[in-house]
């Protein structure tokens, strides 16, 4: 792939410039000690491949020619790593450029005037940190930024942001940021940081900006992808300012409230894509969980692997290596969101469940490894019990050890046997047992810190037991006695937003969770008949409302939209069963503190959406109906509060708005079909004027709102046609269909064969009666469908995700998709 990134593919860049890019490979803080005491975050794994390849795939996605890595520590294994990678042989298609800067380099903004005074960057240039993991087109974002340049001079950076909602897993908690944009121009005009502690309530927004600024945006829903293509003369504002050390609170802050400079930085919030930083731990468990569920394609273990090797993917995002040299008895288990790396074991009835293991590891029998990771050439021995844990390489685990959540192993530690250790535990190794000590300056602060670690072990360890065989050093674990760290975000409360598995990160929905938890107990009741009409009505009078004070904001919207969208993307994508999928919702509204009617709208918008437009005949267009509304229909009623007519409201206010509009009527007979609404519904919807768009003006929605109150005249008068055929059967003797009866919200499930018949003739006739409803509009049932891999249609059986992925064709299965052999 790297060679095809370097040729001339989209030509988004001038012919006569290379474009180039600038990886700081440095962290500048702790957040993964001791696991980075003797190596660099940038060359720590992730799905089995050094964080600083997944970003130099990321740069070659958008045809970077060349890059150059800043390093300050351990830049001798960052050298070396660069020297062994497919990077440096020819045809690779970048030429990478490891620069050693000084030690007292400790910051970003000194790192940026290291590159000033050596005059590295000729031209308009990337900027990314070496934990970067994107698929974002980061070219688009060059020529943006350029052909503004055109026109504004001033303008001299642009940062990449993505939308997403306030529970996404890969947003930061503890360092997320506020950004205030002109909606017009994407200028950024004033910029904070959010911290999680102390926590951040309000934001001081300059009285001039909206003075200056007819229209704002105040966002707080952007991660930021650390991605910037900065215009040349950015490092030399560096270098003038030397109180510029960290790029966002420094550097941003400083130009936008700078009245002397008057220079301007723009946000290109992208649509598409995938980008985050392994910021911390959780962060670290984020990306892994996204990586192996392909939302990071064509970055994918079983396609484009950074680390060369090959992986089969089987069911359930399991990834097993493909040289045939992993072992995996028959009676171990392998759990979804799972990767095996080359020449592992897993041994006799032992468990591994989304997670991801190394290299030439040894996972001992009846072992559970639960969403932890295990670096290359580690032994865990039988009997033993990982949890949300990281452990480095080279470890030895004893029999019968216990690892709980949000623990670090660093590389080359023993502990136990018969060991269980407390949550959060750091170990790491004393440094006679590493082969590697380094000796070089850059490795002076991790020595400082490992003499301290030991000098005070006794007081730090107190009465842990870690085995009689081990060789590991307790870290401190808790904040220290006297914290006078300057910067909030470092500080060690704030931290605890950023380990993995600290209930702490999960703070916001957990209290809302607690605090609605009797308003949940009472969503699953039977709406009466004035309820139905009520609702019913409100949901299609408000569905293209202004908002006013009973109604969402804009912002509240799109927020829970959002995250209803990525929390229905994960089940269609990782093939949930309907009822997870429903305490998931479930568990996000009392979150969000919203109506049912809004989850429900949510819900039925992202089932339509889902639905891809076919090209290829009716009869085609009508399979792709059935498959989806037969997988994730259910899940409307799931959510609590059965209230078919209000799901046909909301089916109708969707689809006047949407793309989907042609297929209304296919869509409604499928509903009917699967006994999600019954005649009854369908014909209460039709009697309600809003149904018609009665009441509102002239638009192209009021149309749209017509034209499928026309087609759902089409489904009664087939109805009236039946109850017409059955009577007549009736007087002639023959016994009349069986009717859809509702009983207190509960179905008759024992339909009879003519009702069925009945059924199938209205899905059938559905796309003649959606066609004299559209008029015009017929072109748009021909609409191509989505070639985005993370669009395809969902299968019946929800084993395909995103990217198409195969199902599994492993002989030995057992019944709940697991592997027992290869």
């Amino acid at each position: 792939m790297a060679s095809q990134a370097g040729g001339p593919k989209d030509k988004l860049v001038d012919d006569e410039e290379v474009l180039q890019a600038v990886v700081l490979a440095d962290s500048f803080n702790k957040r993964f000690r001791p696991l980075t005491t003797r190596k660099p975050r940038c060359l720590l794994p992730i799905c089995n491949a050094p964080l600083l390849d997944w970003t130099f795939e990321s740069l070659a996605l958008a045809g970077v020619q060349e890059v150059f890595v800043i390093c300050r520590s351990h830049a001798d294994l960052v050298k070396e790593a660069i020297k062994e990678s497919k990077w440096s042989k020819p045809g690779s298609g970048m030429k990478i450029v490891p620069i050693m800067t000084s030690k007292e380099t400790y910051s970003p903004g000194d790192a940026m005037r290291d590159i000033y005074t050596r005059g590295l960057v000729s031209s308009d240039f990337i900027l990314v940190m070496g934990d970067l993991v994107s698929n974002i087109r980061i070219d688009e974002v060059v020529r943006v930024h350029k052909e503004r340049r055109k026109t504004n001079k001033d303008a001299i950076m642009t940062m990449v942001v993505k939308e997403s909602g306030a529970e996404h897993r890969t947003r930061a908690r503890g360092d997320s940021s506020i950004f205030v944009i002109d909606s017009e121009t994407s200028e950024c005009l004033h910029y904070e940081s959010v911290t999680g502690f102390p926590a951040t309530k309000s934001a001081k927004i300059p009285r001039e900006i909206f003075a200056e600024h007819p229209e704002v945006e105040i966002r707080n829903d952007l991660i930021d992808c650390s991605i910037d293509v900065c215009s040349v003369e950015v490092p030399s504002l560096f270098q003038d300012n030397f109180d510029y050390g960290d790029i966002r609170r420094d550097f941003v802050h400083g130009v936008l409230t700078s009245d002397l400079l008057m220079k301007s930085i723009h946000l290109y919030v992208a649509q598409e894509g995938y980008a985050a930083r392994v910021q911390d731990t959780r962060s670290y468990d984020s990306i892994s969980k996204d990586i192996l569920s392909r939302w990071t394609f064509p970055l994918v273990p079983d396609d484009n692997h950074p680390s060369g090797h090959n992986y089969e993917l089987r069911r359930g995002n399991r990834y097993i290596a493909k040289d045939g040299s992993v072992v995996l008895a028959r009676t171990c288990k392998i759990g979804a969101n799972t990767l095996i790396g080359p020449s592992s074991t897993i041994s006799e009835n032992a468990q591994v469940t989304s997670s991801v293991i190394g290299q030439n590891c040894i996972i001992g029998a009846g072992t559970i490894i639960d969403n932890a990771y295990i670096f290359d050439n580690t032994i865990i021995g039988s009997n033993c019990k990982i949890q949300r844990s990281i452990v480095g390489s080279g470890c030895s685990i004893k029999e019968n050890t216990q690892i709980t959540k949000g623990s670090l192993i660093g590389d080359g530690v023993t502990i136990g046997p018969d060991v269980a250790l407390s949550p959060f535990e750091r170990l790491s190794a004393k440094r006679p047992s590493l082969k590697h000590t380094p000796t070089t300056d850059d490795s002076e602060d991790e020595d400082s810190d490992l003499e301290g670690i030991e000098r005070d072990q006794e007081s730090i360890k107190g009465s842990i037991d870690l085995g009689k065989d081990s060789n590991a050093l307790v870290w401190p674990n808790g904040p220290p006695d006297e914290e006078d760290d300057p910067d909030d975000v470092e500080n060690y409360r704030n931290q605890r937003f950023m380990r993995l598995g600290d209930d702490v990160s999960d703070i916001l929905s957990s209290d809302a969770g607690s605090e609605t938890s009797e308003e949940g107990t009472d969503s699953s009741h039977v709406e009466t008949d004035s309820q139905y009409d009520g609702r019913s009505v409100s949901a299609l009078s408000d569905a293209s409302a202004p908002s006013d004070i009973h109604t969402f904001s804009d912002n509240a919207e799109r927020e829970f939209r959002v995250e209803v969208k990525q929390s229905l993307d994960r089940a269609f994508a990782e093939g949930h069963s309907v009822d997870n999928a429903a305490v998931e919702l479930k568990t996000l509204r009392m979150a969000s503190n919203v109506s049912l009617t809004r989850v429900r709208e949510a819900v039925i918008a992202a089932i339509v959406e889902r639905i891809p437009l076919v090209d290829s005949g009716a009869v085609q267009q009508r399979k792709e109906i059935a498959s989806v509304i037969g997988r994730w229909g259910p899940l409307i009623d799931k959510i609590g509060g059965v209230d078919a007519v209000e799901t046909v409201c909301l089916l109708q206010a969707h689809c006047a708005t949407s793309s989907r509009m042609p297929l209304f009527g296919q869509i409604l007979a499928a509903l009917y079909q699967d006994d999600i609404v019954d005649e009854d519904d369908i014909r209460k919807w039709h009697s309600l004027p809003a149904s018609k768009g009665e009441g509102r003006k002239p638009s192209p929605e009021a149309d749209s709102l017509k034209k499928c109150w026309v087609i759902g005249s089409h489904m009664i008068k087939q109805f009236d046609e039946q109850e017409s055929e059955d009577d007549n059967s009736e007087e002639e003797g023959v016994a009349p269909t069986s009717r859809n009866i509702r009983k207190e919200g509960e179905r008759d499930n024992d339909s009879s064969d003519d009702e069925q018949m009945l059924r199938s003739r209205i899905v059938s006739q559905q796309h003649t009666s959606s066609q004299s409803g559209e008029e015009d509009d017929d072109d748009d049932v021909s609409s191509p469908p989505p070639t985005d891999p993370l669009s395809s249609s969902s299968s019946e059986n929800s084993g395909e995700d995103q990217s198409g992925a195969a199902k599994d064709s492993t002989e030995g299965s057992s019944d709940d998709g697991s592997e027992g052999s290869v």
